[in-house]
This record gives structure tokens, C-alpha cells and sequence, in this order.
């Protein structure tokens, strides 16, 4: 699975909007917007950073595992 459409479920399974989101994560809601276009990815400190912030573990970011 794509990060985008990872980004997309979790949005939708938590309630959350790109804005909101971007609040929590402390980034701008055009990088989110532009995450679930599939026009650009997280860098490695940002991925790092939602991991932190969301509490799922980059594996699950990454697509490596479908748990948080």
C-alpha cells in the first residue's frame, strides 16, 4: 500500500481532517494535501515525527505491517 493511501485510512478511521491532522503533527495541511495527491512523500524527520506524534510505528507508515 502507498503512503497516500495509508495517510487516506487513517485520516478516515480517526476522524481526521488534513488540517487537523497537520495541527497534531505540527506541519503545514498543504504538505498533507499534497501527501494524499501522491505528489510528494514525507521525508525521513517528518515520517519520524508522525510516527512519534500519532503513536504508530513507522512500519505501519511504511507500509510494513497494517498495525499501529
Amino acid at each position: 500500500m502507498e503512503f497516500k493511501d495509508i495517510l487516506s485510512n487513517y485520516l478516515k478511521e480517526n476522524s481526521l481532517t488534513q488540517t487537523k491532522f497537520a495541527a497534531i503533527v505540527g506541519i503545514k495541511q498543504s504538505q498533507v494535501s499534497e501527501w494524499l495527491k501522491g505528489k510528494a512523500k514525507p521525508a525521513y524527520d517528518i515520517l519520524r515525527l508522525i510516527a512519534k506524534t500519532t503513536g504508530a510505528s513507522a512500519d505501519f507508515w511504511l507500509g510494513l505491517t497494517d498495525e499501529y
